[in-house]
Protein backbone atom coordinates (compact mmCIF):
# COMPACT_ATOMS: atom_id res chain seq x y z
CA UNK A 1 0.00 0.00 0.00
CA UNK A 2 2.81 2.40 0.95
CA UNK A 3 4.54 1.62 -2.35
CA UNK A 4 1.34 2.53 -4.26
CA UNK A 5 1.07 5.84 -2.40
CA UNK A 6 4.73 6.63 -3.16
CA UNK A 7 4.22 5.86 -6.85
CA UNK A 8 1.10 8.07 -7.07
CA UNK A 9 2.85 10.90 -5.22
CA UNK A 10 5.81 10.68 -7.60
CA UNK A 11 3.56 10.79 -10.66
CA UNK A 12 1.74 13.86 -9.33
CA UNK A 13 5.07 15.63 -8.76
CA UNK A 14 6.25 14.85 -12.32
CA UNK A 15 2.97 16.12 -13.80
CA UNK A 16 3.17 19.30 -11.71
CA UNK A 17 6.76 20.02 -12.78
CA UNK A 18 5.94 19.37 -16.45
CA UNK A 19 2.94 21.73 -16.26
CA UNK A 20 5.09 24.47 -14.70
CA UNK A 21 7.62 24.09 -17.50
CA UNK A 22 4.94 24.57 -20.18
CA UNK A 23 3.66 27.68 -18.43
CA UNK A 24 7.11 29.26 -18.40
CA UNK A 25 7.64 28.38 -22.07
CA UNK A 26 4.38 30.16 -23.02
CA UNK A 27 5.37 33.22 -21.00
CA UNK A 28 8.73 33.31 -22.76
CA UNK A 29 7.08 33.09 -26.23
CA UNK A 30 4.70 35.90 -25.40
CA UNK A 31 7.49 38.16 -24.14
CA UNK A 32 9.46 37.67 -27.35
CA UNK A 33 6.51 38.52 -29.62
CA UNK A 34 5.15 41.64 -27.94
CA UNK A 35 7.28 44.73 -27.18
CA UNK A 36 6.60 46.25 -23.79
CA UNK A 37 4.13 49.14 -23.73
CA UNK A 38 5.37 52.41 -22.27
CA UNK A 39 3.86 53.44 -18.97
CA UNK A 40 1.51 56.39 -19.34
CA UNK A 41 2.35 58.96 -16.64
CA UNK A 42 -0.70 59.35 -14.43
CA UNK A 43 -1.97 62.88 -13.93
CA UNK A 44 0.04 64.29 -16.84
CA UNK A 45 -2.49 63.94 -19.64
CA UNK A 46 -4.12 66.32 -22.08
CA UNK A 47 -7.09 66.11 -24.43
CA UNK A 48 -6.37 65.52 -28.10
CA UNK A 49 -9.28 66.55 -30.35
CA UNK A 50 -9.56 64.94 -33.77
CA UNK A 51 -10.50 66.94 -36.86
CA UNK A 52 -13.06 65.18 -39.04
CA UNK A 53 -13.78 65.82 -42.71
CA UNK A 54 -17.33 66.46 -43.87
CA UNK A 55 -19.61 63.44 -44.48
CA UNK A 56 -19.30 62.17 -48.04
CA UNK A 57 -22.05 59.59 -48.58
CA UNK A 58 -23.48 59.81 -52.10
CA UNK A 59 -25.55 57.45 -54.25
CA UNK A 60 -27.10 54.21 -53.06
CA UNK A 61 -25.07 52.37 -50.38
CA UNK A 62 -24.04 48.81 -51.23
CA UNK A 63 -25.26 46.52 -48.42
CA UNK A 64 -22.25 45.44 -46.38
CA UNK A 65 -22.54 41.76 -45.53
CA UNK A 66 -19.78 40.41 -43.34
CA UNK A 67 -20.23 37.91 -40.48
CA UNK A 68 -18.35 40.15 -38.05
CA UNK A 69 -19.84 43.49 -39.13
CA UNK A 70 -20.67 45.66 -36.13
CA UNK A 71 -23.93 47.53 -35.75
CA UNK A 72 -23.22 51.21 -36.15
CA UNK A 73 -23.49 53.16 -32.90
CA UNK A 74 -22.86 56.93 -33.22
CA UNK A 75 -22.52 57.19 -29.43
CA UNK A 76 -19.26 55.20 -29.64
CA UNK A 77 -17.52 57.50 -32.11
CA UNK A 78 -14.18 58.65 -30.68
CA UNK A 79 -13.92 62.41 -31.19
CA UNK A 80 -11.18 63.09 -28.66
CA UNK A 81 -8.96 61.19 -26.26
CA UNK A 82 -6.59 61.68 -23.34
CA UNK A 83 -2.86 61.26 -23.98
CA UNK A 84 0.41 62.30 -22.32
CA UNK A 85 1.35 65.95 -22.79
CA UNK A 86 3.38 66.47 -25.92
CA UNK A 87 1.45 63.89 -27.93
CA UNK A 88 1.16 64.86 -31.60
CA UNK A 89 0.43 63.25 -34.96
CA UNK A 90 3.88 61.80 -35.63
CA UNK A 91 2.85 60.44 -39.03
CA UNK A 92 2.19 63.79 -40.71
CA UNK A 93 4.46 64.18 -43.71
CA UNK A 94 6.31 60.93 -42.97
CA UNK A 95 7.41 58.48 -45.65
CA UNK A 96 4.86 55.88 -46.78
CA UNK A 97 5.63 52.63 -48.58
CA UNK A 98 3.26 49.93 -49.81
CA UNK A 99 2.91 46.43 -51.21
CA UNK A 100 1.63 48.31 -54.28
CA UNK A 101 4.38 50.76 -55.17
CA UNK A 102 2.43 52.16 -58.14
CA UNK A 103 -1.11 52.93 -56.91
CA UNK A 104 -3.97 52.95 -59.41
CA UNK A 105 -5.26 56.32 -58.18
CA UNK A 106 -3.37 58.98 -56.21
CA UNK A 107 0.01 58.59 -54.57
CA UNK A 108 1.18 57.36 -51.20
CA UNK A 109 1.93 60.83 -49.82
CA UNK A 110 -1.84 61.31 -49.46
CA UNK A 111 -1.85 58.79 -46.59
CA UNK A 112 0.05 61.15 -44.27
CA UNK A 113 -0.77 64.62 -45.62
CA UNK A 114 -3.00 65.47 -42.66
CA UNK A 115 -6.16 65.59 -44.81
CA UNK A 116 -8.82 62.89 -44.18
CA UNK A 117 -11.22 64.25 -46.81
CA UNK A 118 -12.87 61.61 -49.01
CA UNK A 119 -13.27 63.72 -52.15
CA UNK A 120 -11.67 62.89 -55.48
CA UNK A 121 -7.96 63.65 -55.37
CA UNK A 122 -7.75 63.00 -51.61
CA UNK A 123 -7.31 59.24 -51.52
CA UNK A 124 -5.00 56.54 -52.84
CA UNK A 125 -6.31 53.35 -54.47
CA UNK A 126 -4.21 50.18 -54.30
CA UNK A 127 -4.43 46.97 -56.29
CA UNK A 128 -7.12 44.35 -55.55
CA UNK A 129 -6.67 41.72 -52.88
CA UNK A 130 -4.46 41.69 -49.80
CA UNK A 131 -2.38 44.91 -49.70
CA UNK A 132 -0.65 47.07 -47.11
CA UNK A 133 0.66 50.57 -46.53
CA UNK A 134 3.47 51.30 -44.08
CA UNK A 135 4.49 54.49 -42.32
CA UNK A 136 8.04 55.13 -41.12
CA UNK A 137 7.87 57.48 -38.13
CA UNK A 138 11.60 58.13 -38.51
CA UNK A 139 12.47 56.99 -34.98
CA UNK A 140 10.98 54.79 -32.25
CA UNK A 141 7.97 56.36 -30.56
CA UNK A 142 5.49 55.64 -27.81
CA UNK A 143 2.25 55.26 -29.76
CA UNK A 144 -1.04 55.97 -27.96
CA UNK A 145 -3.69 56.16 -30.69
CA UNK A 146 -3.92 55.51 -34.41
CA UNK A 147 -6.72 57.14 -36.43
CA UNK A 148 -7.38 55.81 -39.94
CA UNK A 149 -9.75 56.71 -42.75
CA UNK A 150 -10.37 54.43 -45.69
CA UNK A 151 -12.49 55.69 -48.58
CA UNK A 152 -15.65 57.02 -46.92
CA UNK A 153 -17.55 58.45 -49.87
CA UNK A 154 -19.63 55.25 -49.97
CA UNK A 155 -21.13 53.17 -47.17
CA UNK A 156 -18.82 50.17 -47.37
CA UNK A 157 -16.71 48.08 -45.03
CA UNK A 158 -13.10 47.07 -45.63
CA UNK A 159 -12.23 43.40 -45.26
CA UNK A 160 -9.52 41.79 -43.11
CA UNK A 161 -8.25 45.08 -41.68
CA UNK A 162 -5.11 44.71 -39.56
CA UNK A 163 -3.00 47.39 -37.89
CA UNK A 164 0.45 46.32 -36.73
CA UNK A 165 3.51 48.10 -35.32
CA UNK A 166 7.15 47.06 -35.08
CA UNK A 167 10.71 48.34 -34.91
CA UNK A 168 11.52 46.02 -37.82
CA UNK A 169 10.84 47.61 -41.23
CA UNK A 170 10.17 44.16 -42.70
CA UNK A 171 7.79 43.15 -39.89
CA UNK A 172 9.53 39.83 -39.34
CA UNK A 173 10.28 40.35 -35.63
CA UNK A 174 8.82 42.22 -32.68
CA UNK A 175 5.41 42.65 -34.32
CA UNK A 176 2.45 43.80 -32.21
CA UNK A 177 -1.04 43.61 -33.71
CA UNK A 178 -3.26 46.43 -32.45
CA UNK A 179 -6.39 45.76 -34.52
CA UNK A 180 -7.50 42.68 -36.45
CA UNK A 181 -10.89 42.12 -38.10
CA UNK A 182 -9.75 39.05 -40.07
CA UNK A 183 -12.15 36.68 -38.30
CA UNK A 184 -11.22 33.59 -40.35
CA UNK A 185 -7.47 34.18 -40.88
CA UNK A 186 -7.84 34.75 -44.63
CA UNK A 187 -4.66 36.85 -44.56
CA UNK A 188 -2.69 34.13 -42.73
CA UNK A 189 -1.64 36.66 -40.09
CA UNK A 190 -3.78 35.17 -37.33
CA UNK A 191 -7.47 35.32 -36.49
CA UNK A 192 -8.73 38.60 -35.09
CA UNK A 193 -11.57 39.44 -32.74
CA UNK A 194 -12.18 43.04 -33.78
CA UNK A 195 -15.32 43.87 -35.76
CA UNK A 196 -15.59 44.99 -39.36
CA UNK A 197 -17.27 48.39 -39.65
CA UNK A 198 -18.83 50.65 -42.25
CA UNK A 199 -16.62 53.59 -43.16
CA UNK A 200 -17.76 57.12 -42.27
CA UNK A 201 -16.10 60.51 -42.06
CA UNK A 202 -15.23 59.65 -38.43
CA UNK A 203 -12.83 56.88 -39.51
CA UNK A 204 -11.70 54.50 -36.78
CA UNK A 205 -9.51 55.28 -33.74
CA UNK A 206 -7.41 52.42 -32.36
CA UNK A 207 -5.92 52.24 -28.90
CA UNK A 208 -2.17 51.54 -29.20
CA UNK A 209 -1.63 51.52 -25.40
CA UNK A 210 1.70 53.34 -25.54
CA UNK A 211 3.37 50.59 -27.56
CA UNK A 212 6.92 51.50 -28.58
CA UNK A 213 7.59 51.16 -32.31
CA UNK A 214 8.96 53.00 -35.35
CA UNK A 215 6.88 51.48 -38.15
CA UNK A 216 3.10 51.21 -38.58
CA UNK A 217 1.65 48.80 -41.15
CA UNK A 218 -2.03 48.64 -42.15
CA UNK A 219 -3.54 45.75 -44.12
CA UNK A 220 -6.81 45.33 -45.99
CA UNK A 221 -8.21 42.87 -48.51
CA UNK A 222 -10.70 44.80 -50.62
CA UNK A 223 -14.07 46.02 -49.44
CA UNK A 224 -17.74 45.13 -49.64
CA UNK A 225 -18.22 47.18 -52.83
CA UNK A 226 -15.23 45.95 -54.84
CA UNK A 227 -11.79 44.33 -54.52
CA UNK A 228 -9.86 47.58 -54.24
CA UNK A 229 -8.04 49.01 -51.20
CA UNK A 230 -8.15 52.69 -50.34
CA UNK A 231 -6.70 55.12 -47.80
CA UNK A 232 -7.59 58.76 -47.26
CA UNK A 233 -5.48 59.32 -44.14
CA UNK A 234 -3.62 57.62 -41.28
CA UNK A 235 -2.64 59.59 -38.17
CA UNK A 236 -0.34 58.16 -35.50
CA UNK A 237 -0.49 59.93 -32.14
CA UNK A 238 2.47 59.54 -29.83
CA UNK A 239 5.64 60.96 -28.36
CA UNK A 240 9.30 60.27 -29.19
CA UNK A 241 10.61 57.28 -27.24
CA UNK A 242 13.44 57.99 -24.81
Amino acid sequence: MKNSIHILTGLALVITLASCGKTEDKKAEGAAAAPAAAAVPAGDLEEIKLEFPKPMFIGTPVPAELPNLEKADPSKVVKSFQAPKGTVNLAKGKKVSSSDSAPIIGDLTLVTDGDADGADGSFVELMPGKQWVQIDLGAPANIYKIAMWHYHKQAQAYIDVLVQVSDDAEFKTGVTTLFNSDHDDTSALGKGGDPAYVETNHGRVIDAKGTKARYVRLWSNGNTSNDMNHYCEVQVYGTPAK
